[in-house]
């Protein structure tokens, strides 16, 4: 099978532009007929952690600025993994370059930033911009979603989902720039993993018409790796209560959960759905497990738990007894990435693509009121 090849340039090469190489570098794993991403440079502000990626994966060439990537005719798409402080400087930077890019959440500090940002996507439609979302692509989570948009949920009683830390429950853990709001912004862990948490539901259509948020700072300082301590000033776990719907008598609530201290929790992703004609659940905690009810009058009304293996959206070597993971999810998440941007939506193998800047938009949106909701300890209403 020979495969289209798309050469992409990884900005920041942290954790997870080291995800990435790793998903390129095993692209052979997939059997379906996917564009396959190879990464011909990178950029990091850090020299050893530019040259530990390099190093890492051969034939990378280093670039000692972002810029330099964006002029590089061989560079056709990127991913982008820098704080969100430069989120509006970089993002609006590729797209008028014309660079194909995948970019971290929350695609701007802050609301303003993302609609700079906006305004730079609508003047380039032909540029493929996505955010980064992996845990959709857990086949618990694909199927369903297939349920819902099958319509045999019947009327939403309640959606809840969440992604939850708990590596900040020790106040020694020293301090990096998400606990820092000149980097991170003022969402806090809103802005670090919200758009995880209401990825899934904004793509089935639930989008929050209010907002109820609780927000919570709980250590207000840790070391600074140099004998001193540095104030955390950023939101560190936040619950926040939605009316979704399109009145009265369709309404229900969305309940979605960012934590960072989460005891217990490592990387635990969920999503619940009750309805009417029948319920869902899944969980990271339990990756092969998907949970269903299905209602029928005068009958038990009784959970079913399948295992449901390994069944990834596209293909691969792996049989379906086996356990899908994390790092399986990321790559499900930029074989989407590569086939819709070499194929065009309508194209793609499988119809479930990357998060949109539409849906990071509306978080923004979220977030924003969330802020406003705490200051007031009130109901808020999103802004149109």
């Amino acid at each position: 099978m020979t495969r289209r090849e798309i050469n992409f340039g990884v900005i920041g090469c942290g954790l997870m532009g080291r995800e990435f190489a790793s998903a390129a570098a095993r692209w052979n794993h997939l059997t379906a007929d996917v564009a396959r991403p190879r990464i011909v440079a990178a950029c990091d502000t850090s020299e050893p952690v530019l040259r530990a990626f390099c190093d890492s994966n051969p034939g990378v060439r280093a670039a000692p600025d972002y810029r330099d990537l964006l002029a590089s005719p061989d560079v056709e798409a990127l991913y982008i993994a820098v704080p969100h402080h430069l989120h509006a400087e970089i993002y609006t930077a590729a797209i008028r370059a014309g660079k194909h890019f995948l970019g971290e959440k929350p695609f701007g500090i802050d609301r303003a930033a993302n609609a700079v940002i906006n305004a730079e996507l609508a003047k380039r439609p032909d540029v493929v911009v996505r955010c980064s979302s992996e845990f959709p692509f857990f086949p618990g989570v694909q199927r369903i979603v297939s349920l819902v948009k099958s319509g045999a949920i019947g009327r939403v009683l309640e959606v809840r989902c969440g992604l939850l830390h708990s590596s900040d429950l020790d106040p020694l853990k020293p301090i990096n720039w998400k606990r820092m709001a000149k980097f991170n912004g003022e969402y806090g862990c809103m802005g670090d993993l919200g758009l995880h948490a209401a990825h899934v539901p904004f793509r089935l259509g639930f989008a929050p018409r209010d907002v109820r948020a609780v927000l919570t700072k709980v250590v207000k300082e840790r070391p600074d790796g140099k004998g001193g301590t540095l104030p955390c000033d950023t939101w560190d776990n936040a619950l926040l209560t939605c009316t979704c719907g399109g009145g009265p008598d369709d309404e229900f609530p969305m309940i979605l959960e960012m934590k960072r201290i989460a005891p217990g929790n490592t990387n635990t992703w969920f999503f619940e759905i009750d309805g009417t004609h029948a319920s869902a659940r899944f969980s990271t905690r339990n990756p092969r497990t998907l949970e269903m009810l299905f209602y029928e009058r005068g009958k038990p009304q009784a959970w079913l738990r399948e295992d449901i293996g390994y069944q990834s959206a596209y293909p691969s070597i792996t049989g379906g007894i086996f356990e899908f993971g994390f790092t399986d999810a990321i790559q499900q998440m930029w074989a989407a990435y590569c086939d819709e941007l070499a194929a065009g939506t309508s194209g793609m193998k499988q119809p479930f693509t990357c998060a949109t800047p539409a849906e990071a938009k509306l978080s923004h949106r979220l977030f924003e009121a969330a802020l406003i909701s705490q200051r007031d300890r009130a109901v808020v209403k999103l802004e149109v």
